[in-house]
């Protein structure tokens, strides 16, 4: 039995028991009335308008059915078009639990935890508790989105059997050529950002774009520091887009030299990689929440402070897609196939500069610059 998809069936059959829970009357029922965050009534939630009784045993039966849709991936390799039609079943599954079913608040809790953590011993912002960002809705969409996780490595696992490439690299023979279309997807999702921390950062200066003054002093009263913590995420997000052109750049492969113990050692590549396909999962998620909310609710909000949501699917995408350039630009040759991203046993041919060329043979030797850990 493979592994990634007996983790996809083990996480299936595991909601489904919880569904069955549900259905018959048990606490916990993370969806609709039952989620107390006043959005849902705005559309906030594809599910905000479930209810126990008659949502917990669709629930129930559709994580049934994907128990059963797992365990033949992992069962065995099914050949041809049947083993590629469950492959996209499987990546309709884990795009429906990881992008579409969470709304935007994992994203809203990963991005607020560090700004709390700094605050707290300074008592700021006020009336506002770690406990308060991640209730059990929330928890159940991480959850959600762990499942998602394991279908679509599910699914690229039975690809990679089916299509006779490397298990561990996954190679099929085939020639990559990431360096064109991984620039323009960097600078799509570096520059989306931007537009985002510029908006906040106005607010909290006090300048009224999108809102009147009037409007933006009475907010402030309302929500008092509402405008700073907006600036702090904006401020994380112009983190982001700095580092999200690393994975263009010789200082995003080499650790630089001001980084103690591991300067001028190469960057893993899963310490790029990783956050940001978490990132561009949780952006796209929500991105997609607000134009949900705004096509039920037109007259929510305003330009400048939905505008730049609304471009995060686009975000996501290009932050996915410049992850994956990235990977198959460092990929080296496998230890079980011979073969690098070039298929020739080569390494990347994307050219680096002449020090992290170096480095790679002399850590002393490493182009100055920084880290990419996170997207």
């Amino acid at each position: 039995m493979t592994t990634w998809p007996a983790a996809a069936a083990l996480w299936a059959l595991a909601y489904g028991l919880l569904a069955l829970y549900w259905s018959a009357g048990g606490a916990g029922f993370p969806f609709g009335a039952a989620d107390p965050d006043p959005g849902i009534d705005k559309g906030m939630s594809i599910l905000g308008g479930a209810h126990q009784a008659s949502a917990a045993p669709v629930i129930a039966v559709c994580a049934m059915a994907a128990t059963v849709l797992a365990g033949l991936l992992a069962v065995r390799t099914w050949p041809g078009r049947a083993g590629a039609a469950l492959e996209a079943i499987a990546w309709a599954v884990a795009l429906v639990l990881g992008i579409v079913l969470p709304d935007y608040r994992p994203l809203v809790a990963v991005g607020h935890l560090p700004v709390l953590l700094a605050g707290k011993p300074f008592g700021w912002p006020e009336d506002v508790t770690i406990a308060s960002q991640v209730p059990w809705p929330v928890v159940n969409q991480f959850i959600c989105i762990l499942g998602g996780i394991l279908f679509a490595v599910a699914a690229l696992a039975h690809r990679r059997t089916r299509t006779g490439a490397c298990a561990a690299c996954g190679h099929s023979g085939r020639d990559h050529d990431p360096a064109r279309w991984g620039a323009v997807a960097v600078w799509i999702a570096a520059g989306v950002p931007v537009l985002y921390a510029t908006t906040r950062w106005a607010w909290a200066l006090g300048v009224p774009f999108g809102f009147s003054a009037a409007e933006l002093r009475q907010m402030d009263q309302e929500l008092p520091g509402i405008w700073w913590v907006g600036a702090a995420m904006g401020s994380m997000g112009l983190i982001g887009s700095v580092l999200t052109v690393g994975l263009i750049r010789p200082w995003g492969e080499a650790f630089p030299r001001w980084i103690p113990v591991l300067r001028g050692r190469r960057v893993p590549v899963a310490l790029a990689v990783v956050p940001a396909m978490a990132v561009a999962m949780l952006v796209t998620s929500a991105g997609l929440m607000f134009a949900r909310a705004l096509y039920v609710n037109p007259s929510m909000g305003n330009w400048a402070a939905m505008g730049p949501s609304l471009l995060w699917p686009v975000w996501g995408a290009a932050l996915a897609v410049a992850a994956v350039a990235y990977r198959l630009r460092r990929q080296t040759p496998c230890a079980r196939c011979g073969d690098s991203q070039s298929g020739r046993g080569t390494a990347p041919h994307l050219p680096l500069s002449s020090g992290a060329r170096a480095a790679s043979h002399n850590p002393a030797s490493a182009h100055p610059g920084h880290a990419r850990h996170r997207p």
